[in-house]
């Protein structure tokens, strides 16, 4: 037996035990978790300012405060959200009970990504310890410090017979994903998200995806530039660009544009100072090959704002484009780094064609002092998720759904919405075994004088309606 196979077959044994099961014990290991966040609050500050320079004044804000925030929002819950759900009944069932039970799935894994490694892991392990399962965590081999953080600190919070974390690169992975699991939760980019779903169904094992994707960001004329120059420059340039939900281009007007540019540049310095590549608060592209990927989207369209680069500390500074066409290659894929195309269009109608004509996004972006734009584009648009003048800050509400939809994923996490992830909905029907006699009517021999009460017994009726013209 392989050590991944003797490690899920250890883990399902002890989930077969039951030990997962009891509130008590769901509550006590998300307080280990909190424990764990508190105590290695330094050691992640390091360990991420190690792997991509990134600010503490960000980690505090993107990886400890969110996961704080999950973590509180699922202990002051957890009781109501496990309770079982009682439903309507028929008639045959009246003196019966029936209600969903929400179960643990068994044994799942959790595939974490690198752009955010502690909020992106261990959020989605939140809800997977909230609903009862064992769980087996892949942290990302990129940011190397902190996936040896996590590797070697946190086993010893959690109970290491239901949790473990694997340390695996690309081939490692792959022999990881021929194990059976119960449940499969990654989050990463769309290529790598269609291995994991193939692996998964030679088990027909169940899976989250948490892609990525190309997100909108439609400024109208009518609102206030200085406001939205702020706003979209901190979601695109946070953590360097690399997020999934950053706003990864702009539409607007021709003249808005021309209002735009100079708030941005004017922001820009605000942020970051005259030259961002010396400020404490500007992180790095992750690694070469990501830095080399990102700098070649440089070629697009006219660089308006930034440009500068240095590949060995593989700094690219925040950056606007414009003059870009929709066939450059910044507009081919998700940039995930500190570069923010603007394309011209004639109109909000004009904006949602664009938007409509491409792949769905993670998040749509829309500015306007205007409720029936901002309407407008809500109805008339599909995404995973929509902000209005704002970026990024529907993410820090864990009673919000987070997923993608179509190209940029598949199911949906944070708060309730990650215990139900993980739960199975069980129904349950508990039946009297008396009263035998009214369940005559539906034996054979049949006979048709029955069905009439039969289907009064079973079927479910349609309500009166009253439509007021």
């Amino acid at each position: 037996m392989s050590p991944h196979a003797e490690l899920v077959s250890r883990l399902r044994a002890a989930w077969l035990s039951g030990k997962t099961r009891p509130t008590e014990y769901r509550l006590a290991q998300l307080e280990a978790l909190g424990r764990f966040l508190d105590e290695k609050k330094q050691d992640i500050l390091e360990a991420t300012a190690a792997d991509m320079r990134k600010p503490p004044f960000e980690v505090e804000v993107s990886e400890l405060s969110i996961c704080r925030s999950e973590l509180n929002h699922t202990l002051n819950n957890l009781g109501a959200w496990m309770k079982d759900k009682h439903v309507e009944k028929n008639w045959a069932t009246q003196l019966d009970s029936a209600f969903i039970r929400k179960d643990p799935y068994g044994v799942v894994l959790i595939i974490g990504p690198w752009n955010y490694p502690i909020n992106l892991l261990l959020v989605p392990l939140i809800g997977a310890i909230a609903a009862g399962n064992c769980v087996v965590m892949k942290p990302s081999e990129i940011t190397r410090n902190v996936e040896r953080l996590v590797a070697e600190t946190l086993p010893r919070y959690l109970d290491e017979d239901c949790f473990a974390v694997v340390t695996a690169g690309v081939e490692e992975t792959t022999r990881l994903l021929e194990n059976k699991f119960d449940y499969i939760f990654f989050t990463g980019s769309s290529s790598v998200g269609r291995i994991v779903m193939t692996a998964a169904a030679k088990h027909l094992t169940p899976v989250t995806l948490e892609l990525g994707g190309k997100n909108p960001c439609y400024v109208s004329d009518s609102c206030d530039v200085q406001n939205v120059a702020r706003r979209v420059a901190w979601g695109r340039f946070f953590n360097a660009g690399q997020t999934c939900v950053a706003p990864d281009y702009v539409l607007c007007s021709a003249e808005m544009q021309e209002k735009l540019l100079p708030a941005l540049r004017e922001v820009i310095t605000e942020f970051y100072g005259p030259n961002p590549r010396e400020s404490p608060d500007f992180g790095r592209i992750v690694g070469d090959r990501q830095f080399q990927r990102v700098q070649a989207l440089l070629h697009s369209g006219h660089t308006a704002i930034g440009g500068q680069t240095d590949a060995e500390e593989r700094y690219i500074a925040p950056t606007v484009l414009v003059e870009v066409q929709q066939d450059d290659p910044v507009m081919q894929e998700e940039i995930f780094g500190p570069i923010l195309p603007i394309l011209t269009v004639a109109s909000v109608d004009d904006a949602i064609a664009f938007i409509n004509a491409r792949e769905r996004p993670l998040v749509l972006y829309v500015f306007s002092s205007r409720k029936e734009v901002v309407k407008r584009v809500l109805e008339r648009t599909s995404s995973g998720g929509f902000c209005a003048n704002d970026t990024i800050m529907h993410m820090t509400i864990p009673s919000l759904p987070f997923g993608g939809i179509g190209q940029s994923g598949l199911g949906r996490y944070h708060g309730r919405s990650s215990f139900e992830t993980f739960s199975h909905q069980r129904s349950a029907l508990l039946r009297g075994a008396g009263r035998e006699s009214l369940n005559t009517p539906r034996y054979p021999p049949y006979a048709p004088h029955r069905l009439p009460l039969l289907r009064a017994a079973t079927e479910t009726k349609r309500r009166a309606t009253c439509l007021l013209l």
